[in-house]
């Protein structure tokens, strides 16, 4: 595996590849590598000739007083896992290499970028995108994959790309869960002993919201009150349990067959995510058990 932390570097290899006539499949991550990662790379190797991850802990994508700081950084044991899983090449730049001094120009995907997370993490899709947008031009990927956890990023990602004509297929790749439900982060490491216990719950209510749509027990705002009470009630501090069109991310409707279930909530000082996405007509009540 060639590990390059130079854009020159960078290019020059990509540039052979090409010429070469081979595909490439690009997996950017922050590091701190966990399975969910490792099932991206898996169907990034069944999909192209050469497989290409970046470790950056991106700063623009963190607002004023969040973890960018203490986000854990493990590139030596990254490093030694991506050996294993045979990646072709890891990208690993600084900052510096990345931002230049006095950089003018920032990607900012409008409306998508203002909900859910946007609202509460302001300017943070805004650092993702355009560091999103700088790999792509950097690595020119047939493909990239992305974990479906993050839903509104991918949305956002996929937005940007057709917004840009960018010459890659995204491809998305479900959640990968601890066999109690938690949906695998880097940040759950941060969660102490009693926290991990509780945090299963948050997908637990995202299934029990499931089967109260696809059974219309109750409206959406109704379902979505009730949750963020449950959530509450056993420790979270919830900043959004919504019903969504799956590709608006606006409020879904009672008509609206296509959805997704977006929650975000605190456990202590560990912020986490989780979604389930999934068309309403035809579906069985213990599809998801």
């Amino acid at each position: 595996m060639q590990i390059i932390n130079t854009i020159k570097t960078l290019v020059t290899t990509i540039k052979h590849w090409k010429q070469l006539g081979l595909s490439i499949a690009f997996v950017p991550t922050m590091g701190n590598l966990h399975q969910g990662h490792l099932k991206l790379i898996t169907q990034g190797k069944d999909q192209a000739d050469k497989v290409v991850v970046s470790i950056f802990v991106n700063p623009t994508q963190f607002s004023l007083g969040e973890d960018f700081s203490s986000y854990p950084r493990t590139e030596q044991q990254d490093s030694e896992l991506l050996k294993i899983h045979n990646v072709d090449l890891l990208f690993l730049p600084s900052v510096n290499e990345i931002y230049k001094p006095k950089a003018r120009t920032i990607i900012s995907v409008t409306e998508l970028s203002n909900l859910h997370c946007g609202a509460s993490r302001v300017g943070h899709f805004n650092g993702v995108a355009t560091i999103v947008c700088k790999l792509f031009n950097l690595v020119q990927p047939d493909i990239a994959l992305f974990g479906e956890k993050d839903y509104q990023q991918l949305a956002i990602i996929r937005a940007m790309i057709e917004d840009l004509n960018i010459p890659v297929q995204i491809k998305s790749v479900s959640t990968v869960r601890e066999t109690d439900g938690l949906a695998m982060s880097s940040r759950n490491s941060y969660l102490t002993k009693e926290q991990r216990a509780i945090a299963p719950i948050l997908y637990q209510t995202l299934r029990q919201a499931y089967h109260q749509i696809i059974t219309k027990q109750l409206g959406f705002e109704q379902i979505e009150q009730q949750k963020q009470k449950v959530l509450n009630d056993v420790g979270f501090i919830v900043d959004y349990f919504s019903i969504c069109h799956a590709n608006t991310l606006l409020a879904a409707k009672q008509e609206d067959d296509e959805v997704v279930i977006l929650a975000a909530a605190k456990l202590g000082k560990t912020r986490l995510i989780d979604n389930i996405h999934f068309k309403i007509n035809n579906l069985k009540v213990d599809s998801l058990d």
